[in-house]
């Protein structure tokens, strides 16, 4: 049976595949042929870095695609393809030529419904500190990031948390204003 899936992407670092706009293409084509999927994207928008200042505008997109494959097997191949990018992990929240965060798949709940909260709920201090040590579904942060929202709400408007029980539409709307307004068309 074929899962509805949603992957967000972020790029704010040049690379040898060039601007962050042209990395997100790269990557979606990449994320399409080794997935075996076509992908209906979002636009590309530029958002500020999160948190602020920590680096130059991002470039973001949200894809959508359904699969036949596990959530561990996409992270792997997802991990993969932003290693070839030149990704390294030695920041957290750091400058970035590729982040790929799997958002959700269908409605799954990895690994439950507590832990899901647990990551949801962590305060900000602690977000910049620790990472989970196994794959959260949906990703814990997905109600609090316009920069996912906004082009979410593109490709998966009436997709529902399934621990929120509230609709992309429904996040999106939740946040301040100013946040909205802060993720613009990349041009």
């Amino acid at each position: 049976m074929r899962t509805l899936t949603l992957v967000a992407l972020g790029s704010n670092a040049t690379s040898s595949f060039g601007t962050p706009k042209e990395i997100i293409d790269h990557a979606i084509a990449t994320i399409e042929s080794r997935l075996g999927t076509t992908c209906e994207k979002s636009p590309i928008y530029r958002t500020p870095c999160f948190p602020k200042g920590a680096g130059p505008d991002y470039a973001n997109a949200v894809i959508r695609f359904e699969t036949n494959l596990e959530p561990s097997k996409i992270l792997h191949q997802l991990h993969e393809i932003e290693t070839e990018f030149g990704r390294v992990r030695t920041k957290r929240w750091g400058e970035r030529t590729l982040d790929l965060d799997l958002l959700c798949h269908g409605d799954t709940i990895l690994p439950d419904d507590t832990e899901v909260l647990h990551w949801m709920n962590l305060p900000i201090s602690e977000q910049t500190q620790i990472a989970p040590n196994q794959l959260i579904l949906p990703h814990p942060r997905i109600q609090d990031r316009a920069f996912v929202l906004v082009p979410m709400a593109m490709v998966a408007p009436n997709w529902r948390h399934p621990v929120l029980h509230k609709t992309v539409i429904d996040m999106r709307d939740a946040l301040p204003q100013t946040e909205i307004e802060e993720v613009v068309l990349y041009d």
